[in-house]
């Protein structure tokens, strides 16, 4: 006798809650990585009034270039949508450009960053040159490594849609992509606001 609190999901996968049991887990997962970015800024807004030696934000910081690297980074989540909605659409061509396109902006963006961290060297700012420098490079460099897992992902979705693994009834995975793209980006918007611009205006 069939359960009768077990449905099946748009994905074709028999659950209890109607949601895929892998999406759940990728909320779950995000769930604890919002504890662990939230201790990293925490730690961070804690210890930067406590600078003791070498550079501070003021002296390092451009806010015109990491305005510009922000931008690049949103407008990747715009085509995570645009990818998204054209897979669901069935339009596989235009999804590989999307995705392709969301994976090279992002790219940007660690190129930005890369840049700047190169920059923050030649200043004298490394992780152990004083507590500004341990927590940031901490925090930023964390970020970091998720843009660049998420590049990753999306590079593989792309090849994988030419092999048939990805196509719009079988979406699940560039779903599960998506949120993780949006959540690293939402994460960067907290950060560029607490660390750069109340680092430079703290006034604001």
């Amino acid at each position: 006798m069939a359960n009768p609190n077990i449905v099946q999901n748009e994905h074709g996968e028999q659950t209890s809650t109607g949601l895929s049991h892998r999406k759940l887990l990728m909320w779950a997962f995000l769930g604890s990585d919002c504890m662990f970015f939230g201790s990293f800024i925490a730690t961070y807004v804690i210890y930067s009034g406590k600078i003791a030696g070498g550079p501070i934000p003021e002296d390092v910081f451009s806010i015109p270039t990491t305005s510009v690297s922000t931008f690049v980074l949103l407008m990747s989540s715009m085509s995570m949508v645009l990818c998204y909605s054209a897979l669901v659409q069935g339009k596989l061509k235009n999804f590989r450009i999307w995705i392709l396109s969301t994976a090279l902006l992002g790219m940007t963006f660690i190129g930005f960053q890369v840049f700047e961290f190169r920059d923050f060297v030649l200043y004298g700012l490394t992780p152990k040159t004083n507590l500004f420098g341990s927590t940031f490079f901490v925090l930023t460099g964390f970020h970091g490594a998720h843009v660049t897992l998420g590049i990753i992902w999306l590079l593989t979705l792309f090849f994988y849609s030419f092999r048939g693994g990805v196509t719009s009834e079988r979406h699940l995975d560039v779903d599960l992509a998506a949120i993780y793209w949006h959540f690293v980006d939402v994460v960067w918007i907290v950060i560029f606001t607490v660390v750069y611009l109340l680092g430079v205006f703290p006034g604001i």
